[in-house]
This record gives structure tokens, C-alpha cells and sequence, in this order.
């Protein structure tokens, strides 16, 4: 049987508290002293094990303010070597594959299971997206990828849940690399038939508009990499 340290755990009990008080992204944790006292062990050892913790992205420590749920839920920046793939174009390409499978039916689970609140969620993060696209900033990128979370959020399907933030890198690779006017109008008109079917909880209709959306992305990008490779060969 493998020993594991005092830290190690620590660190289970510190996951199992967060499980059994329902802790949710955001929610700030007891202090190092109270949370010693309800763990019965040392502040040092709640010190590292809040370090560990932090390094596997479970919590974040904001510096005098405390210790919070963190909120890219446990998932590694880049668990699956993204930056490591030398054909950019190609990894994107094929992460919109993906997202191309997956995320219609996502939407058609959403339009089954989502809440009001998560539907209103939906409605005012891709209001903020067409306010950042029209200001020309750059906060379009991180609330793209918040409504496509909240989406796979509810769809009630955990696997979902956790697989699409690590998928939605390709959206931040996407914007990062790409910028296309025209699409940008196109995506705000699509995430309005979205929201809308699953706010009526329409599952073909949320289904349909997803595809739509997806394969829109997929053949602006497979144009713009098609004309890259154009230029290459000249």
C-alpha cells in the first residue's frame, strides 16, 4: 500500500471539505488557523498543502485576501500539450473537429436541463461579447469561453463540464491568431439563436443553431489556413 505523506493527506481532507460544504468556484475557505483546527494538523502543514493545491489549479491564493475556489476547477493550463504541437493551424483545426462533435448535442442537453439562472447568465455574457466586439477590446476572448462553459455547465453532463474548458483553448488560439470582422457579427447573431432556443428549451432548435455556429468557425478557419498555405507555396 502506497504511504502517503502528512501534506498528502491533508491535501484529500482539504478536497473532501471542499465536497461535503459544497464549495464552488469563487467561495473563499476557512483561514490557515481555522482550517488547522478543523483538520487537526498544523498550520505548516495546511500551508503546503494549500500550495499543492493551488499548483493543481483547485484553489487560488490571493495575496490578503485568502484562499478561494479556483476557478479552472482543477485543470491544468494546458493538460494536453497545446503549446507543444509544433502545426498550430493543424491542432486548431482539428480542436474545432471536436468541438464540431461535441458541443451541438452539448447545446441540446443545455436547452433540457438549464436553469433560469444559467440562462441568464447566457443571455448577458454574449450581450458582453457584442459590447467588446463592437469596443474593439479583447475581453470577447475570455467571455466567449465563459458562454460556452455555461453552456456545457448546463447541459448537466460532468464530463462535458470538464472537458470543454480544456476544448476552448482552441477559441483563445482562435482569436489570438485570427481576427475576421464578418464572423465576429455572425457569431453574435448565432449565440442570440442559441441562448434563445435553449431559453425556450427547444433541443432541436439549440442543437441546430449550435451546429450552424460551429460549422461557421470551422470554415472561416480551414479558408484562412487553405490561404496561408497558398501563400507558402509561392
Amino acid at each position: 500500500m502506497e504511504n502517503k505523506t502528512l501534506v498528502d493527506k491533508t491535501v484529500d481532507k482539504i478536497i473532501r471539505y471542499i465536497n461535503e460544504n459544497d464549495l464552488d468556484v469563487g467561495m473563499k475557505l476557512p483561514n490557515e488557523y481555522e482550517l488547522s483546527q478543523q483538520l487537526d494538523v498544523g498550520r505548516s502543514t495546511v500551508r503546503e498543502s494549500v500550495k499543492a493545491l493551488a499548483s493543481r489549479n483547485v484553489l487560488e491564493v490571493r495575496q490578503g485576501a485568502g484562499t478561494f475556489i479556483s476557478s479552472k476547477r482543477g485543470i491544468a493550463t494546458d493538460p494536453l500539450g497545446f503549446s507543444l504541437i509544433k502545426d498550430q493551424d493543424k491542432m486548431i483545426s482539428d480542436l474545432f473537429e471536436l468541438r464540431y462533435l461535441l458541443e451541438p448535442k452539448m447545446a441540446a442537453l443545455a436547452a433540457k436541463h438549464a436553469t433560469n439562472e444559467q440562462i441568464e447568465k447566457m443571455n448577458r455574457l454574449r450581450i458582453e461579447i457584442e459590447e467588446s466586439f463592437y469596443q474593439n477590446d479583447k475581453r470577447h476572448v475570455e467571455l466567449d469561453i465563459d458562454f460556452h462553459t455555461t453552456i456545457a455547465e448546463a447541459s448537466g453532463n460532468v464530463a462535458l463540464f470538464h472537458i470543454v474548458p480544456i476544448i476552448n483553448e482552441a477559441i483563445a488560439l482562435f482569436n489570438k491568431n485570427y481576427d475576421i470582422q464578418h464572423l465576429k457579427i455572425e457569431t453574435i447573431d448565432m449565440h442570440k439563436d442559441i441562448t434563445e432556443a435553449i431559453g425556450k428549451h427547444d433541443e432541436t432548435g439549440a442543437l441546430d443553431a449550435m451546429t450552424i455556429h460551429m460549422a461557421n468557425n470551422r470554415k472561416q478557419l480551414n479558408a484562412i489556413i487553405h490561404q496561408k498555405n497558398e501563400i507558402g507555396n509561392k
